[in-house]
């Protein structure tokens, strides 16, 4: 790390305002029809063949006429805002199975497909599958109606499509990292060193059957002149029930306290309402998400339902050491049985997990 960042504030794409960028459609990316074309032929086919997911590669399943949609998804998520949403996808036409092979190949040449789960599955739901909330502990933040906090996932890149929306409410917000940490350095320059120091995180709460209860990771990364984030202070204070885990200082609980206020402050957050067919890609090191509290449909296959997908992008993207969710496995690593490894049954929600 440079001391240069403890002196100012970081400046370039990354660092964004919602207020902004609301009104502007910059980060709105509409297929042509030549790209809707392509994807919706070689979607077809990956459904004919019905590769295995953890095993079929972007070179299997060519995109030509995407070229340029790959090149700006990559820009943005490489050197840009950190996020980007594509839209124009018929997904209501298509039916799931489709949707989802569409979504998987857009994926694929984008990055490498990881675990979500103890199954092993490569592409994950959100979508309420009880009416549990936030309160429980057992509830999984992708399964439940709340709100959620501004975080981090655990991969480079986390990429949502979205098959049906709510009935109300269920927005994406995402907020700029680097937004938010020049904001603490102006409040309080006191504070801001400690967020390039290890943080206890609490692994076993995301993960039951993770090897350890805990990993580190600061929460900021800057080196070469390349700013990153990692930010999810819930997973922070509950490391802190591990009798093992040193205990937080005063002044580390006034950093966390504040970086949940900055990234709440008005203005900051960009939110999205998903329409069918829309598809996210954000790089967790730039940018923070969370969602809106929303209502479901009464009936169950109008629920909102998100499809998700984490993705390894090694771009040569400089970082400190053991930043991030760095414990996290790759697919064709060891799999638990449960899995769902072809398209169609992937697109299916497993009910009887995360319940």
């Amino acid at each position: 790390m440079t001391t240069a960042i403890d002196l100012a504030p970081i400046s370039g794409p990354s660092a964004w305002r919602g207020d902004e960028l609301r009104t502007s459609t910059e980060w709105v990316y509409q297929l042509s029809d030549t790209e809707l074309d392509e994807l919706e032929n070689v979607g077809r086919r990956f459904v004919a063949d019905n590769p295995d997911l953890r095993t079929v590669t972007a070179a299997d399943y060519p995109l030509p006429a995407c070229a340029g949609l790959n090149e700006e998804c990559a820009r943005q998520l490489d050197s840009g805002r950190g996020f980007i949403l594509v839209r124009g996808l018929r997904t209501e036409a298509y039916g799931d199975t489709l949707a989802g092979a569409i979504f998987y190949l857009m994926g694929l040449h984008l990055g490498v497909p990881m675990g979500q789960n103890q199954m092993g599955d490569v592409l994950d739901h959100v979508i309420a599958t009880s009416n549990k909330t936030l309160d429980d502990p057992s509830a999984l933040p992708s399964r439940v109606r709340d709100r959620l906090p501004f975080h981090s996932d655990s991969s480079d890149v986390v990429a949502l499509m979205c098959l049906r929306a709510a009935k109300a409410g269920g927005a994406s917000s995402l907020v700029s990292g680097t937004t938010i940490y020049n904001e603490i350095l102006r409040r309080r320059p006191d504070l801001a060193p400690l967020l390039f120091e290890p943080w206890h995180w609490d692994w076993h709460r995301q993960d039951p059957d993770a090897p350890a209860r805990t990993y580190t990771s600061p929460i900021c990364s800057y080196v070469d002149g390349v700013f990153s984030t990692y930010a999810g202070s819930s997973m922070i204070f509950s490391a802190q029930d591990y009798p093992e885990v040193p205990r937080l200082t005063e002044a580390q609980i006034e950093l966390l306290h504040l970086y949940d206020e900055v990234s709440q402050a008005p203005g900051l957050a960009l939110d999205m309402d998903f329409q069918p067919g829309d598809v996210q890609w954000l790089l967790n090191y730039a940018a923070l998400h969370s969602r809106t509290g929303y209502v479901d449909f009464p009936e169950p296959e109008r629920r909102r339902h998100l499809l998700r997908l984490w993705l390894k992008r090694d771009v040569g993207r400089p970082l400190v050491t053991g930043f991030g969710k760095h414990v996290v496995s790759e697919r064709g690593s060891e799999i638990a049985p449960g899995g769902r490894f072809r398209i169609a049954e992937a697109v299916e929600p497993n009910f009887e997990w995360g319940n």
